[in-house]
């Protein structure tokens, strides 16, 4: 989610194919995976559709699972998850995007579903440096030069990242809630009580406590995380038990602690990426085009109509608020934040 400091400051101003059990589309939805559009009406109602066979690939120090949709030689467009969601998030943004002849990519982030880490010993490590080293990682595996890409949340972050240290790599941006780089040293400061309750599971991940409660209770606390910072947004829990598997994952937990640990500067990150952090610390601005999005019901959203981070963004530019939307902006929204992905490719 967005930077604590950002927020505060604008309230107060070779691939093989693998199934993932339980996983494969329902007949009326399997048009997601072979290019179709797939897309939510009468036979695919809202919430609905799902990916089928996933693929496999081994990319730096994981075996990252994804999804695929679109023709194989299209322009490729990589969309991004946040927590505590997974790809699905994009069940229907991706084959939006397929019938406009693109190649979607959606990975599953390190510690969800099927992408696991290749060694029992290597460092569960989630500082924000090590998801976007993971998505270049894929892109080469995948042999993928450039993408389009697309997050929101932790997926946003990501994003953000490469836009600025790989922009060679970035064709277009989509970044929901703006400019999600995180500054450690100002996640030191106290922020206005309203703004500090709606981080209320950061500070309870840094306890002991709060890291048992999130294993034993892991999808009961996603939901809860669901309605609250979605609160128009009616799922069925079909589709939040379609996500939910994806937390079953053995280093889910590991992650995420580790993650907003991380953030508060309780839990150290791996030296190797000490150089990279702070450059990122620094707020490098993103250049490549980019269309932000806010949803305007997400209590992470700052006022201002994207005043509050505007200036980090130096290229071609476009930004929109949706009414009555919540933090899930591609799956409350997802012909909103599909056509988003299309205007920022032809900036």
């Amino acid at each position: 989610m967005m930077n604590r400091r950002t927020f505060g400051k604008a309230l107060g101003a070779g691939t093989a194919t693998a199934s993932l059990a339980g996983m494969h589309a329902p007949a009326s939805a399997s048009a997601a995976t072979r290019g179709g559009t797939g897309a939510a009406g009468p036979d695919h109602p809202r919430g609905t559709l799902s990916f089928g066979a996933l693929k496999q690939i081994r990319a730096g120090e994981l075996s990252i699972g994804y999804a695929e949709a679109g023709p194989p030689h299209g322009p490729v467009v990589i969309l991004l998850h946040g927590w505590p969601y997974d790809i699905h998030s994009y069940a229907e943004v991706a084959p939006l995007l397929a019938t406009h002849g693109y190649r979607v990519i959606v990975p599953y982030l390190r510690g969800y579903g099927t992408t696991t880490f290749l060694s029992p010993k290597t460092f569960r490590n989630a500082e924000q440096a090590v998801f976007a080293l993971d998505i270049i990682a894929l892109m080469d595996a995948l042999r993928i030069e450039r993408a389009v890409l697309g997050g929101f949340d932790w997926g946003s972050r990501t994003a953000d990242i490469i836009a600025v240290q790989w922009p060679e790599r970035c064709k277009a941006l989509v970044s929901v809630t703006g400019y999600l780089i995180t500054d450690r040293k100002q996640q030191h400061q106290p922020l206005p009580p309203a703004a500090e309750w709606a981080w209320w599971y950061q500070y309870y991940f840094s306890t002991e406590r709060g890291e048992l409660g999130l294993a034993e209770y892991r999808h009961d606390f996603a939901k809860l995380i669901w309605h609250n910072v979605s609160p128009t947004w009616h799922f069925s829990d079909a589709t939040f038990d379609r996500t939910a598997r994806a937390f079953d994952n053995p280093d889910y937990v590991r992650i995420v602690i580790h993650n907003y640990r991380w953030r508060l500067g309780l839990a150290p990150g791996d030296p190797r990426y000490g150089d990279l952090e702070a450059r990122l610390a620094e707020g490098p601005p993103v250049h490549v085009p980019t269309v932000t999005l806010d949803g305007a019901l997400d209590p992470f959203t700052p006022p201002g109509n994207g005043a509050a981070y505007r200036g980090k963004f130096t290229g071609p530019y476009a930004h929109r608020t949706l009414k009555g939307i919540g933090h899930n902006v591609p799956q409350e929204a997802p012909e909103a934040f599909t056509q988003a992905v299309l205007d920022a490719d032809r900036m």
